[in-house]
């Protein structure tokens, strides 16, 4: 079977993009989708209680965004430097993203927030992403708070007032470099109702890289190669959505991060083993879910391994279809914007 990037296109007017959140994270738009019909409907984000069943579980990722996005000067020649952080390797060392990078050969020396943090550039791996490392005085989370920025995708440029906003309600565990947006929509209020209904809430951890952007470069799709990313089901997590399976109920992921994170972590039997691994999964047309029943999203950029995983779910046609309807309606897209639900009833 070949799949084309191109059969994932869509056009979309830039003035969709969705450049501020909204006051109130609960009123965005939702569109459900039936995966089976294609049949669409129109709807405000917290009327999802209304499709969650008693019995039912939803998963959620509990990552944190850092403060990834450092901007600094080269040493002795005070050229500007932007540093984005991706993953940790050890203590101060850090794979990282630099900009602009052919000036940042191994042994160049970086300075941040007039000397409150040094770096130096150890070597250049994979992709041309540097390896840093850094020095300071006390906590480095402490150090990027104060001077770190959210580092929004490429497509936002307007600049957010509220870092706070950039984070789910939920977020705990430190470690991403872009937030699992679906997730953005729930309040803490919402999450109770939702739990007094009778739906159990699962909690998975995957540390979201920025390869979550980096376009398909092929145009067939299977030789796009995934980046690696962190992730980890706890004890707990792995037999509540086990036995949420056994006793009928559904398994609603929220985002798609949540969505690679259960199915990754499932065996061939779809039954979830907890643990702490690396996944490259790449879900698209063809692929058989193991695991989730139903997925909250938001509405992705054209040809990303993100539509293509949602039309695993619910078929291209649907999907396309469903973002010309939303496009139609003037729906807010991207990270900020509004949401989707794709289920089967």
């Amino acid at each position: 079977m070949e799949l084309r990037k191109s059969d994932f296109y869509f056009d979309l007017p830039e003035e969709l993009i969705a450049q501020d959140p909204l006051e109130d994270r609960s009123s965005s738009r939702l569109l459900k989708l039936d995966k089976n019909t294609g049949e669409v409907t129109h709807h405000v984000f917290k009327d999802i209680i209304e499709y969650l069943n008693p019995g039912d579980c939803l998963v959620l990722n509990n990552t944190k965004v850092i403060p990834a996005r450092l901007l600094g000067e080269r040493e002795g020649t005070g050229a500007h430097v932007e540093v984005l952080l991706l993953k940790r390797r050890e203590a101060d060392v850090w794979e990282t993203l630099v900009k602009p990078g052919k000036k940042c050969k191994p042994g160049t020396r970086l300075v941040f927030g007039d000397g409150l943090l040094h770096a130096e550039v150890l070597e250049t791996v994979e992709e041309g992403n540097r390896l840093i490392r850094f020095e300071y005085e006390g906590i480095f989370e402490e150090v990027l708070d104060r001077l770190g920025e959210m580092p929004l995708p490429p497509y936002i440029t307007h600049k957010l007032q509220d870092k706070n906003r950039y984070q789910t309600v939920y977020a705990k565990y430190e470690g991403s470099a872009a937030a699992p947006t679906a997730g953005l929509h729930f309040t803490q209020e919402l999450l109770k109702q939702i739990q007094e209904k009778g739906i159990n809430i699962a909690y998975v951890t995957l540390h979201v890289g920025l390869g979550t952007f980096r376009p398909v470069k092929e145009e067939n799709v299977l030789e796009h190669h995934m980046h690696s990313e962190a992730y980890e089901v706890t004890e707990e997590t792995a037999e509540l959505i086990n036995r949420t399976k056994e006793q009928g109920g559904r398994v609603i992921c929220v985002g798609t991060t949540s969505c690679r994170t259960v199915e990754s972590a499932a065996d061939e039997n779809g039954r979830v083993v907890a643990g702490c691994g690396d996944t490259e999964i790449f879900i698209y047309p063809g692929y058989q879910f193991k695991v989730l029943d139903a997925l909250i999203t938001n509405f992705h950029l054209p040809e990303s391994t993100l539509v293509m995983l949602v039309s695993a779910l619910a078929g291209r046609e649907n999907v396309l279809a469903a973002y010309r309807e939303a496009i139609k309606e003037r729906y807010r897209f991207f990270s900020f914007g509004d949401s989707m639900y794709v289920s089967g009833e």
